[in-house]
């Protein structure tokens, strides 16, 4: 594949050719969204993060609830979505590996997994990333606690003692977002392993503040922590655990050339429910990856 950089051609490698069995598996999924109805159902079906009845969804979509029973049906037999019978209604809900299968799929076949992107460059205009000092810590935990309350940010239910940050995470590896003044963000990497072997391994954190989201806050984080990690001789693979719920999470480390490694099913217990992950890795030096031209 040749790509134009400034008037330079520069080759980057072609992606592996999708399996047999890998590409009639993604086949029947684009079939089944081949229906207009369908893709409308499942776009309302996600937008409801504690589902759907099936009587809910056709008064929203304005079609008939056997209509409505067919296509879920559909979707349900790829895996799209999952229904649940509650009482004498079904209750639909989004198939969490939906959530990055589907996406995956479409990168695959249009052969995006060769060259991930570097990591974000619409950063935005008056925010400032500088590295984490003492001071910061307050603000830090008003902002943990904060995604902690959302349900889908933090798989901590309560936000660590004030010494637990300082000795968890690595040295030069903790930033903060400054606008107006104020701390509106943090991230920061803590070492995946113990294990000598795994060494150069680190689980990454993002956390923007409530009133701060969606202007770019975490983008300006996670330029600056994968930049540095790249710059950083002993880290080579930076990794993050990301509930398949937190779809903006999702992007966020997307954009910053994670790939995402798979599902991992009801792996996490919070509140008294299992909860799956999605577990993204973003590796030094795979192609298309480095962040010298940012």
């Amino acid at each position: 594949m040749m790509v134009d950089n400034g008037g330079m051609s520069v080759t980057t490698p072609a992606p592996a050719a999708l399996e047999p069995d890998t590409a009639a598996t993604y086949a029947s999924w684009f079939a089944c969204l081949a229906e207009p109805t369908r893709v409308r159902l499942l776009h309302a079906i996600a937008a409801r993060p504690g589902g759907a009845t099936v009587g809910e969804l056709a008064a929203a979509l304005e079609i008939g609830q056997p209509t409505v029973s067919h296509h879920l049906r559909k979707l349900a037999e790829v895996g799209f979505v999952l229904l649940e019978k509650a009482g004498t209604s079904t209750r639909v809900a989004v198939n969490p590996a939906c959530c990055t299968g589907l996406p995956h799929a479409a990168d695959a076949v249009m052969g995006l997994l060769a060259s991930r992107p570097c990591c974000p460059t619409d950063l935005p205009a008056g925010v400032e990333v500088r590295p984490m000092a003492a001071g910061d810590l307050d603000a830090v935990r008003r902002i943990h606690a904060e995604g902690i309350a959302t349900g889908d940010a933090a798989s901590e239910s309560e936000v660590p003692g004030a010494a637990e940050p300082d000795s968890a995470w690595l040295p030069g590896h903790r930033w903060v977002a400054e606008s107006g003044g104020k701390v509106v963000g943090w991230a920061a990497a803590a070492p995946a392993s113990t294990r000598t072997a795994y060494s150069g391994v680190a689980e990454t954190s993002v956390y923007v503040a409530e009133g701060e989201r969606g202007r770019g806050v975490g983008k300006a984080l996670i330029h600056r922590q994968v930049t540095e990690a790249d710059a950083d001789e002993g880290l080579w693979t930076l990794q993050a655990s990301v509930f398949p719920e937190n779809k903006p999470g999702l992007a966020l480390h997307r954009s910053a050339g994670f790939r995402t490694v798979g599902v991992r099913e009801r792996v996490a217990r919070l509140d008294g429910a299992w909860r799956d992950t999605v577990l993204l890795e973003r590796r030094k030096g795979a192609a298309g990856m480095g962040c010298t031209a940012c």
